[in-house]
Parts: structure tokens; sequence; C-alpha cells
């Protein structure tokens, strides 16, 4: 028999338990969404739960197969699924991107947990005498594999379950609407999948070491297989798997001279480690949380609470080990090093929102290069002091995160994670796993910190220079943008963050913080170990900060010092196993442990109310008059002018004060505008009287009148609003804010406002860069000349022309799938055309990013309001007013003020808020930046008549001021009070444009009062 031959039987059975355990991954993810990373883990017990049961207790190896294979990896699957993962597709049902870092966290918490349980029970020592299931002969293994995937496919395809299950995966809300169990699909994939992965790892077992942590690793790196079939594929699974063993099998003939073989023998021994990492960088995005907001964060932090004793107190803390001796001293050594490596995750991930999962690869490195430089090993460099090494190291390894950075500018989410992820692997299986550049490598402290208590002192410092890096980042206007990102990245880029650049600045940080922590433990045990900048470690390290609170310096000192703590004052695998069970529990507690403790503490400390219910019941039995709707006790009648439900309630304002509570906040209601008649005085056609047919919205109050609210104007009976109430509304504040000045109507208004222009005033609550410089009326400043986009080989766009002119509102209309939200997200800058320009301002703009745009000018609001829920409504304004292409700091209050956004309302967080506040914040948030053109995606949605009656008012005053506004929007009637010009699209063409009157007759929508020029055809 031929080596050749020999190597390829070899390779087939590797491929054989990487395609039977490619085939769970894909399985499960088919099912349910989730990308399994603790399928390695469950793969390690289960090989652990054979072996005890066939070789520790003696029973047949059938009946040890059976029970490990059919119950107990099935059973861990059934687990994971009901009260792990179920609770968290709540969250990512509830909201665009919403629980998809929850998920992956509890994935890697289930990872850590099942390791640091199997080190607690079976020691952490590696066994070599796992049973062996099936016979050695690879061709046993390949049929297993093969008619697995058959029988999966099979059944997939022509059976009932099969097609729910295709159901499930395209759409799980509508399969659930359809009357399909989601939930016992999703089952049905958990228990398969954990299943597939026993299998794998009782065939691998035998074949490698059985540890708690290389087994995990060696089957999480063979997710790459499943990668690169795009997690569809059986047979693209089977082919990839087999095609990479048998490779990875032939390169152990090759024997290049030089350092050359040990280069050929680490790739040969890591192929699937490679192919993780070129799969992750081929495929920029995963369908699992891969949009917008894939990390949330509580708007409270630990470090917010307390003002400021909450440090006092960490400091006391971090001061006690200076009273130790012997090994509690040198145990307390780590704690600070490993503080620094955990700060770098809270810049990367908990303030920059991006998910790295190899930091431990930074830290690896920043301790061997300091070590290679203090010993004069590394090439080019004499031998440097030990501080001096550890400077240089960080300033080496920071260009290193530039290389990972680079490949988040397109990924987010999970393609991230497995991109960091690959990148860990490969750095510890390249680099320290090879003895040419660890071997012998010994380092020592630096002159005058050689004892413990010294070298402790020594780090304090070090860490106190890290929490002042990490604190820099996190504050002013990149801290703002960095948060941006975090919660809504296309949000950022629309309000002219530069995002690219941001996000490779984050990992340069972070992979700088993490080489000075590195270095620093490799000091504190004077050598350089690779296993303890194990890839695992950089797992558990990032479940622990995101657990303890991802964006709390706090947080990251409190979980290095529980880690350390655990690992020594216990058995191996105490902290794993502590972390892990906190990292599941997110489901539970999605906003971390800190976010659980204070809302626990705060519905424990809160004062007995009686419901609405109840308090009509005593005031029925003591028969005094009820109190108003607004004041406590009672449910405010309007609740955005009442306040949101919740306050930011640790930390200070941008002023230095403590925000005020929700609870703390007045209720009552807006006191009556000048010239009405009192609180309970109505006037004809506001919002809850009958308009007759053929009554227009009035163009605006008298000054020194109250501004109004409108019911619809003619047609907007026959075109349905999404959630529009139809119960009065109480005052609202964006209508309280003009109260005594020109209302933003097109009468009394826009005179004024041409009068402030003529004098060289600007209108009050506008920004200068609005009146200033601004384009002629009619002047086009935003156009789109023949654009065309196509998706493959479906055209979506088809040379489209359109015009946005200067002191005007262009409206696009048309059916859904007409092609107005490519033509949108063409024109903002998120999508390239295929052929043909856009235009900003007379320049072209075509290849230009979407930040670009918005600082030439350009600012856009979003279907679904774009906000930045861990920041307050003020620093959402001031984001714009940072990054706009006019950088005014006072633009900011200007338009809180104009908008109603002011007073309390201004220092509480941008999440729970009512819809119309939330679109009001986004429009400050556009407004700022001081824009020229405003795109605005369905501006009217989920708002209620007087809300949009207030809308159209704002709109109309600022296109008098100049400012050039297209709308995309399906209430034709709004579209007709509104539009100046209208754009009707179809079939991705444009095919009526003219004044609204005309275009909108031709779709029959009725004629608009006042507006009866013809269409012109395109």
């Amino acid at each position: 028999m031929s080596l050749t031959y020999e190597l390829t039987l070899a390779g087939l059975a590797v491929g054989s338990a990487a395609a039977l355990s490619g085939i769970g991954v894909v399985v499960t993810y088919r099912a349910t969404g989730v990308l399994n990373l603790a399928h390695g883990a469950v793969a390690m017990v289960t090989a652990y739960v054979m072996r005890q049961l066939a070789v520790g207790w003696n029973w047949p190896l059938w009946a040890a197969a059976a029970v490990s294979l059919l119950v107990v990896a099935p059973g861990i699957g059934l687990l994971m699924g009901r009260f792990v993962f179920r609770p968290l597709s709540v969250l990512q049902s509830g909201a665009a991107g919403a629980g998809g870092a929850q998920a992956l966290v509890a994935s890697l918490g289930v990872f850590v947990l099942l390791m640091g349980a199997a080190g607690l029970l079976w020691g952490t020592g590696a066994r070599t005498d796992a049973p062996e299931l099936l016979p050695s002969d690879p061709w046993v293994q390949l049929g297993t594999a093969v008619v697995l995937a058959s029988a999966v496919a099979a059944v997939t395809r022509w059976t009932r379950f099969g097609r729910e299950l295709r159901a499930v995966v395209d759409n799980r809300r509508l399969a659930a609407l359809s009357g399909i169990d989601a939930d016992r699909v999703a089952d049905a994939g958990w228990a398969f999948g954990t299943f597939t992965a026993g299998v794998t790892g009782v065939l691998l077992a035998p074949e490698y070491r059985l540890d708690p942590y290389g087994l995990p690793l060696l089957v999480m790196a063979v997710i790459g297989v499943a990668v690169a079939a795009g997690l569809r594929s059986l047979p693209a699974v089977v082919a990839v798997a087999l095609a990479v063993g048998v490779a990875q099998a032939q390169l152990t003939r090759l024997h290049p001279p030089g350092w050359g073989e040990q280069l050929v023998q680490a790739l040969g021994a890591n192929l699937f480690a490679v192919l993780l990492l070129v799969a992750a960088l081929a495929l920029p995005r995963l369908r699992a949380g891969s949009g917008d907001g894939f990390l949330r964060v509580p708007a409270d932090t630990l470090d917010s609470a307390g003002d400021g004793r909450t440090w006092l107190v960490a400091g006391v803390l971090f001061l006690l080990p200076l009273g130790f001796a012997g090994p509690d001293l040198t145990t307390s050594v780590q704690v600070p090093a490993l503080a620094v490596v955990l700060l770098s995750l809270v810049v990367v991930t908990g303030r920059g929102g991006q998910v790295s999962l190899g930091q431990a690869a930074y830290a690896g490195l920043g301790a061997l290069f300091t070590a290679l430089l203090a010993a004069g090993r590394f090439p080019g460099l004499p031998a440097l002091p030990e501080l001096v090494a550890l400077g240089v190291a960080v300033l080496l390894v920071a260009p290193v995160g530039l290389l990972t950075g680079y490949p988040a500018i397109r990924r987010r989410g999970l393609a991230l994670a497995l991109v960091t992820l690959a990148v860990g692997v490969a750095v510890s299986r390249f680099v320290f796993a090879q003895p040419y550049a660890t071997s012998g490598l010994t380092l020592g402290r630096p002159a005058g910190f050689t004892g413990d208590r010294a070298y402790y002192v020594l780090e304090l410092l070090l860490l106190a220079a890290a929490v002042a890096a990490a604190g820099a980042l996190r504050r002013g206007r990149r801290g703002r943008a960095l948060a941006a990102i975090r919660d809504h990245e296309s949000g950022a880029a629309a309000a002219g963050v530069a995002v690219p650049a941001l996000k490779v600045t984050a990992f340069a940080a972070g992979a700088a913080l993490a080489a000075l922590g590195g270095g620093m433990l490799a000091m504190g045990a004077r050598a350089f170990d690779p296993n303890a900048f194990d890839p695992v470690r950089g797992l558990l390290w990032f479940a622990a900060v995101v657990v303890l609170g991802a964006d709390s310096m706090l947080g990251a000192l409190l979980a290095s010092a529980l880690l350390v703590g655990l690992d020594a004052g216990t058995r191996g695998g105490m902290a794993a196993a502590v972390i892990g069970i906190l990292a599941v529990l997110l489901g539970r507690f999605p906003g971390g442990l800190f976010e659980a403790l204070r809302t626990a503490a705060v519905r424990r400390l809160r004062p007995p109310r009686l419901t609405p219910l109840g308090l009509r019941v005593r005031t029925s039995l003591s028969g005094a008059a009820p109190p108003p709707a607004g004041f406590a006790g009672t449910a405010p009648a309007d609740p955005v002018s009442a306040g949101p439900p919740r306050a930011r309630t640790g930390g200070r304002t941008n002023s230095g004060s403590r925000p005020p509570r929700a609870a703390d906040a007045p209720a009552a209601p807006a006191p009556p505008a000048r010239g009405t008649a009192g609180a309970g005085a109505e006037r004809p056609g506001s919002a809850g009287q009958a308009r007759t047919p053929g009554e227009r919205i009035p163009p605006g109050p008298a000054a020194g009148e109250a501004p109004t609210q409108a019911e619809p104007a003619p047609g907007r009976a026959d075109v349905p609003r999404p959630r529009r109430s139809e119960a009065p509304q109480s005052p609202h504040p964006l209508r309280q804010s003009t109260a005594g000045r020109e209302p933003p109507g097109p009468g009394n208004r826009s005179l004024t406002l041409r009068r402030r222009r003529q004098h060289g005033r600007p209108p009050p609550g506008r920004h200068p860069a609005v009146v200033s410089g601004a384009p002629a009326a009619g002047e086009d400043v935003l156009a789109a000349r023949g654009v065309s986009v196509s998706y493959g080989d479906f055209t979506v766009l088809s040379g489209v022309d359109l015009r946005v002119e200067a002191g005007r509102v262009t409206a696009l209309v048309g059916p859904n799938g007409a092609g107005k939200s490519t033509l949108f997200h063409t024109l903002a800058g998120t999508l390239r055309p295929r052929a043909g320009r856009v235009v900003l301002r007379g320049r072209d703009v075509t290849r230009r990013s979407a930040h670009v745009r918005s600082r030439l000018g350009l600012a856009r609001t979003f279907q679904q309001p774009a906000v930045f829920s861990s920041l307050t409504v003020a620093e959402n304004v001031a984001v714009g007013a940072e990054q706009g292409p006019v950088r005014d700091p006072a633009a900011a209050d200007r338009v809180l003020r104009l908008l109603g956004l002011d007073g309390p309302l201004r220092d509480m967080p941008a999440t729970d808020l009512p819809t119309g506040t939330l679109r009001r914040v986004e429009l400050g948030r556009a407004l700022a930046g001081g824009p020229r053109v405003l795109l605005l995606d369905e501006p009217a949605a989920g708002l209620d008549l007087g809300e949009t009656a207030a809308l159209v008012r704002l709109l109309r005053a600022l296109a008098a001021d100049g400012m050039a506004l297209l709308v995309v929007e399906h209430d034709l009637g709004l579209v007709g009070e509104l539009a100046d010009t209208v754009y009707a699209m179809a079939a991705g063409r444009i095919v009526a444009s003219g004044t609204a009157a005309g275009v909108l007759a031709a779709a029959g929508a009725g004629p608009v009062p006042g507006r009866d020029a013809p269409a012109e055809a395109p």
C-alpha cells in the first residue's frame, strides 16, 4: 500500500469527523439562527461521559455509547435551546439587531461552562484512554458521514418536518402565524446538532488528547467547514471537510529545508483553523445578528453609579494586596495586569461595539515581544531594559490590531466574531506553539521592581494610566461617536461619523492595551507561558467583560479580580463555570449583572403605589374628585410631554449635575398657550373633533395663538396610516415649543424668516448654516442621473433620473417593490449604483460613503428611528452637531429647543421613548449638523395626527429656509399636503413626475386642493 493511499485514508477519517460536526452546525443554524460556538464543548463533554461510563464504570461499550449519544448529547441541546436561547429569541424578535451579542455571549457561556464543569469533574489533565466507538477503518467513518448527510437532506426536502424547517428558516414569525410550532422545530434542531457534536467528540477523542481545552478548540476550528459551505449546503459541508482532511494529511509528506519545514508542519496540523480564517474573511455577513445595534448596553453602568464612590471603593480594594505577603501577594500580582487586558475589551467591544474574540492573541504577542526584546532575540534590535521593552512591544502590537480592524470595516456581529476568533487561533497555533520562537524564553522584572510588592505598585501605576487612556477614548466627541457606532452603525454614518476610521482606531487601541496587559502578565510570572494566552482564555475574558458590564471600566476591574480569585482559591475550572452560568443567564438579564442588580434594587426600594384602577376605587369610596390626568399616581395623558418612563440614574449630565429621574420629573400637563380660553377650551379642527370633508389642515396659527392639532386632509381616509391614534391628544412639546413665537407654518413664520434673512439674522432655533451660503431656491442640490442598481441578475433600478431642488419638498411615491428604498439608499450613500451618477451640490459623490456625504451637507432619517439608545437625548443631537458639515457647539441646544426636547427630557436615555419622541430625536440629530439636503424615509410612520401636523409645519418651514427635502412616504394624503414636486416609481423606473396634484391625480388619489398643475411624463 502506497504512502499516498495511507495518508488519504487518514485524511478521510479526520474529514469524516469534521463533516459530521459541520452537518450538526448547519442544521442547528438553519433551525434556530444560532451559530453554536459551544459545539466543541458538547463534543468534549459527550466524549468524557462515554469514557466515564465505559472505562470508569465498566459499562458495555454499546450501552455507554447509547446513553452518551442518545441521551446526554441531545439532552444538552434541549436544555440549551429551551433555557438559554429561547429567551434570547424574544430579544431578537423585539428589535432589529437586539439580542445578537447576547446570543453570541450565551453560546460562549455554554462553552466555558461545560469546560469548567469538565475541569471540576474530571480534572484539567489530558486523557489518552478514550474508547473507540467505530473501527479505525476510515471508510466506515466516511460512510457514516455520508449516510447521515443523505438522511438529513432527505428529511429536509421530502418530509413535512423539512418543509416546516425551511419555513422557520425563511421567516420564523410568518411560520408561527401559519400554525407551525417554531419552538418544536428549534428543539429538534438543537437535539440533532448536539447529537452530531457528540458523535464528533467520540470519534476524535481516541485520535487526539481528551482534555477540557484542546478538544473543544479543535472542534471549534472545524466550524470553518460549515462557514465555508455558507451554513446551508450539506453536500458542500461533506466535500469541504473531506478535501481539507486529505490535504492536511498529505502536507505531512512535505519536508522543505530550513524554517519552511516547521511552517509546513504547523500548516498541516492546523489547516482547519486556516480554513476558518479564510471562510470568515470570504463571508462578510451572516444572517444572525449582523444588523445595526448588535451589542446593546444599558444606559446606566457601574462606572456612573454612586457619584464616584464606586471608584473610591475600587481604589481601596486594589490597594489592599499591598498588605498581603507570600503566595497571596504573588497571586494578586496577576489582577492589575489582567485588568489592563480586559480594559482593551471595554474599548473595542463595550464602547466601539466590535466583537473581538482574539484579544488573547494581542496579549500574548505583547508578552512574547517584551520577552524577545528584553532577551535581545528580536530581529534588528538590541537587548532592551524591561520597561523599555514593554513600551516598544506595545508600539509593535498596535499595528497588528489594524490588520484585524480592517476586516471589521465591512463586517459586523457574528461574521466579525468569527474573523477575530480565527485570528486568535491562528496566532496561537502558528506563533505561540512554535518552539523556534518561544522556547527557553524568560523575562525579568524592571530594575527596582523585582519584589512582588514593588512590582504590584508599578502595576497599579500602569493600570491607572490604562484607565485614564480608556476613559479618554470613551469621553467627549470621540466617545459619543464610538457609542453611536455601537448602537446604530448606519445611523452613525448618516450623522457624519467616520465609521471605518473609528473602527480601526478602536482595534488598534484595544490591541495596544492588550499588549500592555500581556507584557505585565509575563513580567509577573517571570516567563512567557503560551498556555496563559490560549484562545479559550480569550473567550472566557470576552464573556466575563460582557456579563459584568461591557461598557464599564469598573466591570473590567471586577472581572479580573473574580477570574484570578476563583482560579487561585478553588479547583481549576471554577472561574469558567461561574462566568458560564452568568453568561447563559443573559436571556433573563440582557443588560448584564449590574443592570439586573440595579433593577432589582429599584423595584425593592420603590414605594408601593396604587394602580389606576385602585385609584378610581379609592376615589369612588372617598367621594373626592379624581386627580387630573398627568399628576403623580395616574397615567399621563401624553407620554411624550410627561417624559419617558426611565431616566439615567447614575453619573452626571453635560452640565455636571445628576440627571433627573423619571419619578422626579413633573408630570403635570402643559399650561395653556396664550390666546386660549383655558385648559378645557377647544378650537375648531383640533384633535378629537370631526372635520367636514374638504377642510384642510390650517397652515399655522396666528401669532400669539397656540398651534392647533390638525386632522388629515382629504384622501387620508382612503390611505391607512400605521398606528395612528384616534384619541384626543394633549399638547405636544413640539407644538409647545413654538408658542409665543411665529408659528412654523407657511404664513406669518415664513414672512418673519424672510425678514430675518434680509437683516442678516438667523431665524430662532435654526442652525446658521441653513441661512448663510444656502443655495438659491429652485437650484438642484441633489440629483440622480441615469442611476441603475442590480442584485445579481435582478435589476432594481433602471436609468432613474431625479432632482431635489433647494427650497422645495420633493416626494417619492410608489407601491412596495417599486425601488423607492433602493433609490433612497443610493442617494444616501449606503448603496453604490451599477451605473449612473449621484451629484450633490455640483460634486459627483457616486463613489463617496454615507459619512462623507453627510459632511458635504446631506442628512437623512430612517424608516425605523435611528437613535443611539445608550446616549441621552442631548448626546444624540450632539453627535449630529459634532460630526456634521458645520460644527457649532451651540447648535445642539438650539435644535433641542426647536423640537421641544429641552428640559428634563434632554438628559434622559434615548430608549423606551414614545415613537413621536424618537422621531424628533432623530430629526434633531439630522438638523444639528446644518444640512443643505434632508432625506426622510417615511417620517410620519407611527405618529398620531397632531404630531403629523406639527411635522408638516416644521418641514414646510425648513423648505422656506432654503433646505432641499426629499420624502419617501406611502401616505398620499400627506404627500399632497407637503410636497411641491412628486416622482412616482414603478418597477424600478420613474413613471411620472410633476406637481403633487397632477401626479397624485394620475395615481388615482384624487385632487389636491390648490395644486392643480398637470403631471409630466418622465
